[in-house]
Parts: structure tokens; C-alpha cells; sequence
């Protein structure tokens, strides 16, 4: 393209990008929150107790209970393919749970471990990028170094992975969110697990945090299948390498959910012996609460069918307005998940932080570039993660409408600046 052409493509842009700031939007698309609308579903669980009694007589209101209503965990067991015997049911949040598990291992002696982490003169942990800004917070909070693999289709690049934790005693634990990864969507295949599981590695008490967070939320009529990491852990002689992490947060209500925490017995033992200290059981009334409202795991399923249909217009819509703006274009690609809550789309190199400044002058709010990679520095600067749940559809249309203008104007004067 000449330079001419780029002048005209970039002032056209810029016509585009005036008139959309002049719209005074207010969009925010930061955040993978379940909207309103979603919320309303489960309703039906503030009424859902009247006696504060569990299945077998136990009396909920008060202390003891530390492993959480076995009912409950009966309905998730299998959607988290964790034996109920190996499942604990917690408070609202599995991130508290996967920071528990950091602090638990720098001040306490993990199964198979030869002293605290915190006695070890460093901490690794194997990040795949793109990945969630959270763990890699938890990382940073506690001084814990990390390095990033690069994701493929089928998971983080084991190839990598395998030669990383093989050379390296300091490695300690990998952050994996094996099903619907955030932030794009993708699903482990077999292979990728069975060689997590197997591989060889210099650290005896080396962990995979297994961040099951969105092991129901399917947006097809053709749910993925993941295989079962506990399983063929235990299968090739490392029962105790994975911890299994799950919540229904984004399933009920964010601000009441149960978050669970599933392992071997080892394991199992060990965490237990660790929150004994901080706590003489959880809020088992809301566990009740979950329990008569989804009833069964047929009743989860249905209850995630509804989610779905709720979320899956805005995902459609976000995939559509990208192909008739920017498809064929040049400047950005994107994912299309079969589920979970967000949407990664790559920008042009070095244009993902002015993307988003520019969107955020124009009034729509995203994810800070780089949110995507430890230390929130994406090397390539073109990853932008997009949560489409919260806003309503008029909303996501009108925002990633704005996004696509954004992309085109900064992409031009990208290009007009290295001619």
C-alpha cells in the first residue's frame, strides 16, 4: 500500500474515531463478571432453605463440617472429576483457595517436599501466555518468579514445559486453566494432560494448579471433554502433583459461591491440616443453599443450559461485528471459544496499549494491555482479552463496534509510522 492510500485509510479512520468519542459512551468490558440477567437465574436460592439442616441430621448452624456438605460435593464431582472423598467444599472463592495453596507451600512442608518453599532460594512458576492476570498477581504478591509458555491449540507448549521443569529444581508449580482457558478459550487436548502428568521433574514437590474455573460453562450443544488429570497423575506415579480448583461463583452468585479444592488423599491431609488453623468450618448454609437449589448434577447441567443462552448471543455478537469490520483486513484475529467468558483479540505488534488507551478516551473501558502475561508486560504488545458477559447485547455491540474503530485508526497510524 502507498503512502498516499495510508494517509487516506488513516484520515478515514480518524473521521470514524471522532465521531466515535463524540457518542459520550460509558462501556466496560474489563471483566469477566456475570451479568444481571444471569444472577436473576438463581434466584430461587434465597428462599431455597427453610431449616438449616443437612442430609444426614447435621445442624448447619453451627461449627465443624471443615470438608464442606457431602452433598454438594456429590454434585460437583464429577463436572470437576474429582472423587467426592477428594473434594472439599469451601468459601465463595477458588482464587482465595489457590492463594491458600501458595502461602500453605512457602510456610509449610507439601507432601514429597524436602523443605518450605520459603527456605528454597527461589521459586519458579511456568505461566502460559496468553493467561489470567490473577495468578500471576499471586506470583508477584509472594516474590515467586515466573515464566511464560507459549500457548498452542491444544494447551501450554509441552516441548517447553517438559524441558523447563526437567533442568530446574526451582520450578515448583505450572498455572493451568485447562478448559476454556482465559483468556482464549482454549481446551488441553488428552495428550497435553497426559504429559503433564508424566513428565519427569527435578522437583519433587513440583504442583500443577489446576484452575478449573469454567469446567461447565459451555456455550455449544457439544460440551468439551478434558481428561482427567487427577487420574493419570496418580496413573504414572505422581498421585500428589495436581491440586484441582473449582467455583460456582460465576455459576449462582459471585458474591456467595462455593469454591472447592480437589487432590490426592496426601494432599488432601495436608490442606486440611493447614486450614484447621484459620478455620473451624465454612458457611454451610449457603452450601445448603446450592444444594436445594441445583439439586442434583442433572440440575446443574440445566441450570448451565439457561446460563448459556443468556451469554452466547454476545459471544456470537462480538465474532460477527469483528468479521464485518476487521475480517479480512490484516489487522486483528480473534477467538470464537466454545465456552468460558472471554475473548482474546490480536492486534497488530505494538499496537495493543495504544488500542486501548484510545478505546478507554472513547468510553470504552478494557482489560489493560499486557493483563494477559506475567508482570503485565506482553513482549509483542497485541493481546487484548474481552469479557463480554456483563454489559447487555445492545451494549457489546455498541462496544466492539467502538473496538474495531479504534483497532483501524491505530493499526493505520502504526503503519504510516514505520513507512
Amino acid at each position: 500500500m502507498s503512502v498516499d492510500e495510508l494517509i487516506a485509510q488513516r484520515d478515514r479512520a480518524r473521521q470514524d474515531y471522532e465521531a466515535l468519542v463524540a457518542k459520550g459512551l460509558k462501556l466496560d468490558l474489563t471483566r469477566g463478571k456475570p451479568s444481571p440477567r444471569q444472577l436473576d437465574l438463581a434466584d430461587g436460592m434465597l428462599a431455597a432453605v427453610d431449616r438449616a439442616v443437612s442430609a444426614d441430621g447435621v445442624d448447619l448452624r453451627n461449627y465443624g463440617g471443615l470438608e464442606g456438605l457431602p452433598e454438594l460435593r456429590a454434585i460437583f464431582t464429577e463436572a470437576l472429576q474429582v472423587p467426592v472423598g477428594q473434594l472439599l467444599a469451601a468459601g465463595n472463592s477458588s482464587l482465595e483457595l489457590m492463594h491458600d495453596a501458595i502461602v500453605f507451600a512457602l510456610l509449610g512442608v507439601l507432601p514429597g517436599a524436602e523443605r518450605r518453599w520459603a527456605d528454597e532460594p527461589e521459586i519458579t512458576f511456568l505461566c502460559p501466555v496468553p493467561g489470567y492476570d490473577r495468578h500471576f498477581a499471586i506470583c508477584e504478591r509472594y516474590g515467586i518468579k515466573m515464566v511464560a509458555v507459549p500457548m498452542t491449540p491444544d494447551g501450554p507448549d509441552m516441548d517447553v514445559v517438559e524441558q523447563l521443569v526437567a533442568a530446574d529444581p526451582q520450578v515448583k508449580g505450572i498455572w493451568c486453566v485447562p478448559k476454556y482457558s482465559n483468556p482464549d478459550g482454549t481446551v488441553y487436548s488428552d495428550d497435553t494432560v497426559r504429559r503433564l502428568a508424566a513428565m519427569e521433574t527435578a522437583a519433587p514437590d513440583f504442583r500443577i494448579f489446576w484452575d478449573n474455573a469454567y469446567a461447565v460453562h459451555h456455550l455449544t450443544d457439544q460440551p468439551a471433554e478434558i481428561a482427567d488429570v487427577l487420574a493419570l497423575c496418580a496413573e504414572h506415579g505422581h498421585a500428589d502433583r495436581a491440586f484441582v480448583f473449582g467455583s460456582s461463583s460465576k455459576i449462582t452468585y459471585a458474591g456467595c459461591g462455593v469454591a472447592f479444592f480437589g487432590s490426592s488423599p496426601a494432599n488432601i491431609e495436608w490442606w486440611v491440616s493447614h486450614t484447621s488453623k484459620r478455620s473451624i468450618g465454612p458457611d454451610k448454609i449457603n452450601q445448603l443453599r446450592h444444594v436445594r437449589f441445583l439439586g442434583d448434577a442433572d440440575g446443574l447441567r440445566q441450570h448451565m443450559r439457561n446460563l448459556a443462552d443468556l451469554i452466547r448471543p454476545k459471544f456470537d455478537a462480538v465474532d460477527k461485528i469483528l468479521t464485518a469490520e476487521l475480517g479480512g483486513t490484516g489487522l486483528a484475529t480473534w477467538t470464537a471459544p466454545a465456552g468460558g467468558y472471554f475473548i482474546t483479540l490480536e492486534v497488530p505488534e505494538g499496537c495493543a496499549r495504544e488500542v486501548v488507551a484510545k478505546a478507554k478516551a472513547a468510553g470504552i473501558a478494557l482489560t489493560p494491555a499486557g493483563a494477559s502475561h506475567p508482570y503485565g508486560d506482553d513482549p509483542a504488545d497485541r493481546t487484548i482479552r474481552l469479557a463480554p458477559t456483563y454489559p447487555d447485547l445492545a451494549e457489546v455491540e455498541a462496544a466492539i463496534t467502538g473496538v474495531a474503530t479504534v483497532v483501524r485508526l491505530v493499526a493505520a497510524e502504526k503503519a504510516l509510522s514505520t513507512t
